[in-house]
């Protein structure tokens, strides 16, 4: 075994930020997206016997936070890849498995963290209106079923999944959004800087709104962006503090 430390700091920088603009962009998906919870009555009423599929599994990392140490499997990658609708799940690349294997660090660092808060789990309904809206993301329902068939996730593990995606929204936002500040001298200075310029090079001869008109598109730009250098310090620093090993390298 060796620690990962190290391979993973090379691609934090790709994958520290993704992590939240992933999170963000797929609950946004989930809140606009109407349910289609009767699609899924007949896949979530099928035993999980049936669902599954066996998969060559193995252990390939574990996290301690200092929290408790959980086990990364194979598995746990191929669940992940399986809910990206434009990620191949045949003989899937080294780089696609290793991308999966930060964001599932990444996460389980992150639930660590929020075990140590009071409860802010997500209630039934947002796992369901979670799940609804990923399927949403597929061609179709038959193509979302095969590829949860194919690497043997079954309804309960889907939703423990989405569930803890949710969880970790709310952690972040708990920790990071209730506190950011974001200055009007900071609004102006972005408008000035970067909103005019950029408006201007991309659309040339378009009016361009003024700073009361622009003010709340920056003033949330800027959120965002603060909310998301906060999330890659925090991340920075729990890999820093935590044990991180490898078992087995895909």
């Amino acid at each position: 075994m060796e620690t990962v430390k190290s391979s993973m700091q090379m691609s934090r920088i790709s994958n520290r930020g993704s992590l939240r603009r992933f999170f963000c962009l797929l609950l946004s998906a989930f809140c606009r997206l109407p349910s289609v919870a009767c699609l899924l009555l007949c896949f979530c009423l099928l035993p999980s016997t049936v669902l599954a599929q066996e998969i060559a599994d193995k252990m390939v990392a574990t996290v301690n936070a200092g929290v408790r140490t959980d086990l990364i499997t194979y598995s746990d990658l191929m669940w992940q890849l399986a809910l990206q609708p434009s990620v191949s799940l045949v003989n899937p690349s080294s780089q696609d498995l290793n991308r999966a294997l930060h964001l599932v660090v990444d996460q389980r660092l992150i639930l660590q963290e929020a075990e140590k808060l009071p409860s802010i789990g997500p209630g039934e309904d947002e796992v369901k209106q979670a799940r609804d809206g990923l399927v949403k993301e597929f061609p179709s329902l038959a193509d979302f079923q095969q590829r949860l068939l194919r690497v043997g996730l079954t309804s309960e593990k889907l939703d423990e999944i989405l569930a803890q995606r949710l969880r970790i929204e709310k952690y972040l936002d708990f920790r990071f959004r209730n506190f950011v500040l974001i200055t009007q001298k900071e609004i102006a200075d972005y408008y000035q800087q970067v909103y005019v310029p950029r408006l201007r090079s991309r659309s040339p001869g378009q009016i361009v709104p003024t700073l009361e008109e622009a003010h709340r598109d920056i003033e949330r730009t800027l959120t965002e962006a603060k909310i998301e250098s906060d999330t890659d310090a925090f991340l920075d620093g729990a890999r820093e503090r935590a044990e991180i090993v490898t078992l087995s390298p895909v």
